[in-house]
């Protein structure tokens, strides 16, 4: 039997573990793992790209267990009433193969995204940050607002989105949970005064989100939108007098801002910032940049401290999804009577 948390379920663990404490816990387990880095069997994840979307594979395993994530990136979807991105998740025991845990990720990704995006900014923004700007007001945003105050106690965000209807869904959301929310008129509008700017938009274009004269000195960009070939949201000069910090190079390298730039040009992973092999921030009017494009590991991660804190809860349900013959070697007799039947028609 494997263990099945479906989307009432996600709900009814978020429910019961708060928002805030789901991303944290979340955060601290993205933390132990990428400070063990080196453990991983990693690889870029499998695309396939259409001219509407792009639909990925996501697979990382250590000596222990395997993960994998299935998910999508359709910008078109809204305007037929579906999400942009959708996932769900599996882990596995390396051992026998044999899957452990399937469980939805559309929620849990949104949870882990806005914890990796929090986790990277507390080493790197600038000290005593208290105004976030954030360009992009979707389905990420609220977690990511969440994120950013449960972690660095960012409490003041200044908002602008081309849809005006976005921006409303997000003050709506966001105002009652003690938020103080600037809406902007424009990008550059919303990009002053704050120390921390978040760029989360889905466009499947190259795009200039912020141009290289919004982005002025000691600012953290955490540019967490680009996520697939051909789409970009920062002018590339900000990238050039910028110190870049990537998860995965070969995957970041065809698929966030860092496209724009030389095959060579360096980059530093966040894992060795962590772990004290290379600085972070190192001054005060440092431009530092999070091209974010999200990694495995950081889904490994989400969904094995997911299957530690439902043990023992009612949010998951056991689901028969592996055939288990009497003899491991007679798969047949599964099916043997159906057989039968068609011998006789």
């Amino acid at each position: 039997m494997v263990r099945f948390v479906d989307v009432p379920g996600m709900q009814r663990w978020v429910r019961m573990t708060g928002l805030e404490a789901a991303i944290t816990g979340i955060a601290a387990a993205i933390e132990a793992d990428f400070l063990r880095w080196p453990e991983f069997d990693k690889s870029a994840r499998v695309a396939n790209h259409s001219e509407v979307g792009v639909i990925e594979l996501m697979p990382i395993s250590d000596d222990r267990t395997y993960a994998f994530k299935f998910v999508n990136g359709h910008p078109g979807n809204p305007a037929r009433g579906l999400q942009t991105v959708t996932a769900f998740g599996v882990l596995a025991d390396v051992a026998s193969g044999y899957p452990t845990l399937w469980t939805e990720m559309t929620i849990l990704t949104a949870l882990r995204t806005a914890a990796t995006s929090a986790l990277v900014a507390r080493v790197l923004a600038p000290q005593g940050a208290s105004t976030m700007a954030m360009i992009g007001t979707g389905s990420q945003s609220e977690f990511q607002a969440l994120a950013f105050r449960a972690m660095l106690g960012i409490d003041r965000l200044r908002i602008w989105d081309t849809d005006p209807a976005a921006m409303d869904a997000f003050e709506r959301n966001i105002r009652p949970l003690g938020f103080d929310v600037v809406r902007a008129q424009s990008a550059e509008e919303a990009v002053q005064g704050a120390e921390i700017i978040t760029t989360c938009t889905a466009d499947k274009a190259y795009a200039t989100i912020l141009t290289d004269d919004m982005v002025g000195k000691g600012v953290h960009v955490n540019a967490i939108g680009g996520d697939c070939p051909g789409k970009t949201e920062l002018d590339p000069r900000i990238l050039r007098r910028s110190d870049i910090f990537v998860e995965y190079p070969p995957q970041t390298r065809v698929e966030g801002e860092i496209q724009q730039l030389a095959a060579d040009h360096p980059v530093t992973e966040f894992w060795r910032v962590l772990r004290g092999d290379a600085p972070g921030r190192t001054s005060a009017e440092e431009v530092t940049v999070f091209d974010s494009v999200g990694f495995a590991l950081e889904d490994f991660s989400a969904l094995r401290y997911l299957a530690d804190a439902i043990e023992g809860t009612d949010v998951y349900q056991d689901v028969d999804l592996i055939a288990d013959p009497v003899d491991p070697k007679d798969l047949f007799a599964l099916v043997a009577d159906a057989a039968a039947v068609s011998a006789h028609i």
